[in-house]
């Protein structure tokens, strides 16, 4: 079954709403007779009108999935087009023959009174903005309640988020004519005190005793997600990294987590507070020094 109203445009049966309206976006700006001269452009322009206005309504849509072209009398849409669009025929009124009921504003678009190029387009109801999330929120996934054009509501955060990411609200962009476009939220993480991200593994420095460092044991670490025991190897080095595995970053694409690797910190204890007889004898027999 022939599908040119998708060649007209230039996407694909299975292309989403949001990739039709970018290609028709494209090439009406690119086919527009306030931009292009070509005579064939005006021709042209009107085609890909008509092709958006039934693949961008629902209704229109599966009818045409249904039929194909077999609802322009067995021609391919753009032959059907040649043949009907000239002349000052009524298009609204060739496609209410076709599909049923009106498109109410197919002659605004398709026509040529208002002027310029902003007049014809559909107008972009999309807001973008952009949030800052806390470290914790964009790593394990919550809700964060966001204000905008004063209106306040909860955006559900998914695990896994980073800079740069975009969030989508649906519905919470501009009002017109009956329809609401969407909210895109480009996404800042907040840094925090403990955790650093590389990728999908997650850093951290854990403080650890000298006696602990020296001669192995074990200690209770607090991670996003849980407390965990880390056994420590004798003669543990300060900066030595242990690797816990998945306990780091899920990746949205791959569903797969990173690692949490604890940088160790060792902690002197003050000479001070050591047993007199035993700071003596390390002073006497540690290594190192005159």
């Amino acid at each position: 079954m022939s599908k040119s109203l998708y060649d007209t445009l230039g996407v694909s049966p299975n292309a989403s709403a949001d990739e039709i309206k970018k290609a028709y976006r494209k090439l009406a700006r690119k086919y527009h007779p306030d931009i292009c001269k070509d005579p064939e452009c005006e021709e042209k322009f009107k085609e890909i009108n008509a092709a958006y206005e039934i693949l961008s309504d629902p209704e229109k849509r599966k009818q045409y999935d249904q039929f194909g072209d077999s609802m322009f009398g067995g021609q391919n849409f753009h032959d059907f087009a040649q043949q009907n669009f000239q002349g000052g025929v009524d298009l609204d009124e060739i496609l209410r023959n076709i599909f049923g009921g009106g498109f109410g504003g197919f002659e605004r678009a398709g026509g040529f009174g208002f002027g310029g190029f902003e007049e014809f387009a559909q107008p972009d109801l999309d807001i973008h903005a952009k949030i800052t999330i806390p470290f914790r929120t964009a790593i394990l996934g919550g809700v964060h309640s966001i204000t905008i054009n004063g209106e306040t509501f909860d955006v559900r955060i998914p695990a896994g988020l980073k800079d740069g990411d975009t969030l989508r609200i649906r519905g919470k962009g501009k009002a017109y004519q009956g329809r609401r476009g969407d909210l895109l939220l480009k996404v800042e993480v907040a840094p925090d005190p403990e955790y650093e991200r590389v990728g999908d593994n997650l850093y951290k420095t854990i403080d650890i005793p000298l006696k602990t460092a020296l001669f192995g044991g074990k200690i209770k670490v607090n991670t996003l997600e849980k407390e965990i025991t880390l056994k420590v190897p004798k003669n543990t080095k300060c900066g030595q990294k242990f690797r816990v595995k998945g306990l780091g970053v899920l990746n949205r694409k791959t569903k797969l987590k990173g690692d949490l690797y604890l940088k160790a910190n060792i902690i002197l204890p003050k000479v001070e507070e050591l047993d007199p007889e035993l700071a003596k004898l390390m002073e006497e027999r540690l290594p190192g020094g005159e």
